[in-house]
């Protein structure tokens, strides 16, 4: 019959999602119809009787016109027919209904404002609320069980109280029911009209572009992106050195992000929202935070240095950080679990984050902007699809509220590479090098890394920078004009020379050996002129031993007392330089003549927590009483510097870090009143030469006397009180050297005498 297409009669009749007829125009067994529209496409339904809809009008809701194409009072062929096929399985896809009409209706309709905003908070907060496809299937059965389905239809469906959700029609699969009865085995097959059972199983799976949240396993496949880049290789990173530290930070930080929101919800689990990297520069705490920008399947990553927050004009500063956090707000609002993953990177991190009250001035930039972060992070409307990455070398400025748990807590120390590590980097760098043929057979990569001790990621770099401008300098023609041999692509190779000339000349680590202050102490060397020295020495090997013994505390601190000129300071940098340590630092007065006594203490805490960033470190403390301002008329000390420099050398260094402080003083009474000598694990006294066989060994070894002119001093002295120190000595020695021949022996005796070393 033909039959005009009209409205559903009421909106209870529309979540039926079945076509509404008069009873007088069908026969009370109908129960499906299939529709012919003008196009030539038929579509089946299911119908309902009710007497509010006119004879020859059929009533469709607007998802059914919507799917058949179907306009307000258009003639179409109706007949009833009949659905044989029995459906086993049911894939819809489901999404938020009528978004776009609500934006309408606000547009429209000012005076439905309320209602609406309600509709709207509705709407808001499905988003973010899950839902439990296995409770879904079960109500849809309930809802539609022995209604006929076809492939692409739309549907209504209300789910118990939440929003109304639009359902689609994937795919349908059909069962051989009279195989089955047969007793035959019988595969599902697809189909494209079938009727829905009170056991067919039901699949829900996300609409393409929805933001709808579902769970539990009434979910079909669902095509996940992964967090990891798939064109990522792990192996191009360029990252040397940092294994352990990576492999920590994906365990913190991405590791929830790779399951599927449903599971981490069962687990209770927040996401890592922050990574702190610190440490000394050149470590390579920018490269990383780069490489897990691009590493990650997310976002474009937002990246600030810290001082370009700061703005002169009031508020702006603490608009810029919100404007860093706006597109992660807008995307956690309308896609919420489901929203991908925005990442904030801060180069000089401690430049915008200073501990609250400790900057000067009455404006409080400084810690409105703190305030702001932390709120952003980890504040009331706190987001969970951010990642920010701070980077610093001074974690100690930042402040302790944004430590804590909730915000930057992943905080990874990017400390120097240990051997392995520079290894890997020094392959890195000179790996295009290998590949091009351009470096030559003699370069043992693992012997630079054996050579570059303390040397930072940065260095190493500079170090094959340098060594590649010596090769290329071998070949530049030294004349009026600067010329490049022709063949130089062919020849140009960089050798081991070149790296070793870098080595020695060019590229010096920060953290690494003062081998020109150890070598200035050391410029007279170290004369064994008796069994004082030879004990003082061989008790710090034994120190040296005990520093780096595994099953040690890690601190070794060691006072080397005496008198004046005893040689103390070249003890001490003979024990610094026997223990090879990868960093040494020498901190004497001379270095900090003017300071303030807060600089002072400064500087003395820096030199520590250098030493802190290396596996094995030794510090030479020079003339301790010169650093405290002792002085012994009055007696003045510095009180900040004593208290400063107790506190030093008691500190354990980090796990894992041994350290060995080598102090010297002249004042040992005073470090004795001061209740200093406790602070130290072993004191060793230096004394001056008292004995006429000592100063004869210091002679012999001068190369200043001959055996002659040594026997003879030696009979002066025989009976005479000696007191006089090393240094003096040689002193004294160095002035007779100036001195002609037959006059050297008589100059030096009297010039002995008259310094009072001998009685």
């Amino acid at each position: 019959m033909r039959m005009k297409a009209g409205r559903c009669p009421s909106d209870n009749l529309s979540l039926t999602n079945k076509a509404v007829v008069n009873e007088y125009d069908f026969e009370s067994n109908v129960k499906y119809i299939e529709v012919n529209t003008n196009s030539g496409h038929h579509y089946v339904f299911t119908v309902c009787m009710d007497k509010n809809v006119d004879r020859g009008t059929i009533g469709f809701s607007l998802p059914q016109r919507k799917w058949a194409e179907l306009s307000l009072n258009q003639d179409i062929e109706v007949k009833p027919c009949n659905v044989s096929e029995c459906l086993c399985l049911i894939v819809v896809e489901a999404d938020f209904i009528a978004k776009k009409a609500y934006e309408n209706i606000i547009i429209i309709s000012i005076k439905f404002m309320v209602p609406i905003l309600k509709v709207l908070f509705n709407f808001h907060r499905a988003t973010t609320e899950a839902y439990d496809t296995d409770q879904m299937a079960k109500e849809f059965l309930v809802q539609f069980s022995g209604m006929a389905f076809s492939c692409g239809q739309q549907l209504v469906f209300q789910f118990q109280d939440k929003k109304l959700l639009s359902l689609t029609v994937k795919s349908l699969e059909a069962a051989d029911l009279s195989a089955i009865k047969a007793g035959r085995e019988s595969k599902p097959r697809p189909a494209k009209l079938g009727r829905c059972l009170a056991d067919t199983i039901i699949q829900f799976e996300k609409a393409e572009g929805s933001s709808i949240n579902l769970i539990g396993k009434s979910k079909g496949k669902i095509v996940r992106q992964s967090i990891i880049n798939p064109d990522w290789d792990f192996n191009k990173m360029g990252i040397g050195g940092l294994d352990r530290e990576f492999n920590a930070i994906f365990r913190r930080a991405f590791a929830s992000r790779v399951f599927p929101p449903e599971v981490v919800e069962q687990l209770g689990c927040k996401h890592v929202k922050g990574i702190l990297l610190y440490g000394p520069p050149g470590t390579g705490k920018t490269l990383m935070a780069r490489q897990i920008g691009k590493m990650l399947n997310a976002r474009e990553p937002k990246i600030v240095n810290g001082p370009q927050i700061l703005d002169k004009y009031v508020g702006e500063s603490e608009a810029n950080i919100r404007r860093l956090f706006a597109d992660a707000e807008e995307e956690e609002k309308r896609a919420g679990p489901n929203s991908g993953l925005h990442i904030i990177i801060f180069d000089e991190i401690d430049a915008i984050c200073k501990a609250r009250g400790s900057v000067g001035g009455n404006t409080g930039v400084h810690d409105t902007v703190v305030n702001q972060l932390l709120a952003k992070i980890d504040g009331v409307e706190q987001l969970n699809n951010i990642l920010v990455i701070g980077m610093t070398n001074r974690k100690d400025m930042i402040d302790e509220a944004l430590l804590r748990p909730g915000r930057l807590e992943v905080q990874m120390e990017i400390s120097l590479p240990d051997e392995k590590g520079r290894y890997q980097i020094l392959q890195i760098h000179s790996a295009r090098m290998y590949d091009h043929k351009k470096i030559s057979a003699d370069v043992n990569l693992e012997e630079l890394a054996v050579l570059t001790k303390n040397f930072s990621g940065a260095e190493i770099e500079g170090l094959v920078r340098a060594a590649q401008s010596t090769a290329m300098n071998r070949l530049i023609k030294a004349s009026n004009k600067v010329e490049v041999d022709p063949q130089a692509m062919e020849k140009l190779k960089v050798e081991r020379d070149d790296f070793l000339n870098a080595l020695e000349h060019d590229i010096k680590p920060a953290f690494g050996a003062a081998a020109e202050q150890l070598e200035h102490c050391l410029a007279g060397g170290v004369i064994v002129w008796g069994n004082p020295v030879s004990s003082i020495l061989n008790d710090g090997d034994l120190l040296i031993k005990q520093t780096k013994a595994t099953e040690t505390s890690g601190l070794v601190s060691v006072l080397i007392e005496g008198p004046p000129n005893s040689g103390k300071t070249a003890l001490a940098a003979e024990l610094a330089k026997r223990s090879d340590f990868p960093f040494v630092k020498v901190c004497t007065p001379e270095d900090m003549v003017g300071f303030s006594e807060s600089a002072k203490c400064l500087s003395i805490r820096k030199v520590f927590d250098d030493a802190y960033r290396s596996q094995l470190s030794c510090i030479l403390v020079d003339n301790i009483e010169r650093l405290l301002d002792y002085g012994p008329i009055g007696p003045r000390y510095s009180n900040l510097t004593l208290q400063a420099l107790l506190v030093l050398l008691k500190k354990q260094p980090p796990k894992g870090k041994k350290l060995l402080v080598l102090c010297t003083s002249s004042r040992r009474q005073m470090l004795e009143d001061m209740e200093m000598l406790s602070a130290f694990t072993s004191v060793l006294h230096v004394p001056n030469l008292s004995d006429v066989e000592h100063v004869k060994e210091v002679l012999e070894q001068s190369d200043v006397f001959n055996k002659e002119e040594v026997s003879y001093i030696r009979n002066k002295l025989r009976n005479r009180k000696i007191f006089v120190g090393i240094k003096k000595l040689l002193s004294l020695i160095d002035m007779a050297r100036q001195v002609d021949d037959e006059f050297r022996v008589t100059t030096f005796l009297t010039k002995l005498e008259e310094a009072e070393a001998v009685v």
